[in-house]
């Protein structure tokens, strides 16, 4: 059966024609790594120890447990097809504001404030609706000791509910996680998508 570069190309020679059939095979095969990572799943590592333990980072930076950065796939594409949900691990584009606070790029935290909550966080735990949130992502070692409530968060003074399309973040580690009690709320178009799998290390293989 004579395939596509032969037939595209039937007047070259052979060796000619494996070459071609090569150059064609790797475009297409980087035309899809770049489809996938564009639109499906995309890796990332985790650089700090805001999501310690549910996700490590690498000692010697302080907090971290690990002596090799995790690294994960995200999910892209789901949030096309339903809302983003309370305890989620998401990677997101960072507000200009964690630029200041802390550093900018892309972000790793969990959620756990979504649209029209009333967050609060009082002596380290978290409330919703005035709920404590159960949270055993958490460690007690790892806890905080503030409390806050939504007007004290960026833009100060101003919030009494989680807006339409606005979500809280923080880091599991909340005693050192630079997150959305620093510098405010993410819109849902800066959510790039779901954490659905740690590949690497092969001893942490799993589901976060």
């Amino acid at each position: 059966m004579r395939g596509p570069v032969d037939r595209l190309f039937p007047n070259l020679p052979h060796g000619a024609r494996v070459v071609v059939d090569w150059v064609v095979t790797i475009v297409l095969a980087v035309l899809i790594v770049l489809v996938v990572k564009a639109w499906v799943v995309n890796p990332y590592r985790i650089p700090s120890p805001s999501m310690e333990p549910a996700l490590h980072c690498a000692r010697p930076e302080p907090g971290c447990e690990a002596n090799r950065s995790d690294r994960i796939l995200a999910n892209r594409f789901i949030y096309r097809f339903r809302d983003p949900r309370r305890g989620e691990i998401v990677v997101f584009h960072s507000p200009k504001a964690a630029e200041a606070a802390c550093t900018g790029g892309i972000f790793v935290k969990r959620i756990i404030g979504l649209p029209g909550d009333v967050w609060a966080e009082r002596n380290g735990f978290t409330y919703i609706d005035g709920k404590r949130l159960a949270e055993p992502y958490v460690r007690t070692e790892r806890r905080d000791a503030q409390t806050k409530t939504l007007a004290d968060i960026p833009p100060t003074g101003t919030l009494q509910r989680i807006p339409k399309s606005m979500y809280l973040m923080e880091g599991d580690n909340r005693d050192h996680s630079c997150d959305s009690r620093v510098w405010g709320l993410v819109p849902r178009a800066s959510i790039i998508g779901k954490v659905f799998l740690t590949y690497w290390p092969l001893g942490r293989i799993g589901t976060p």
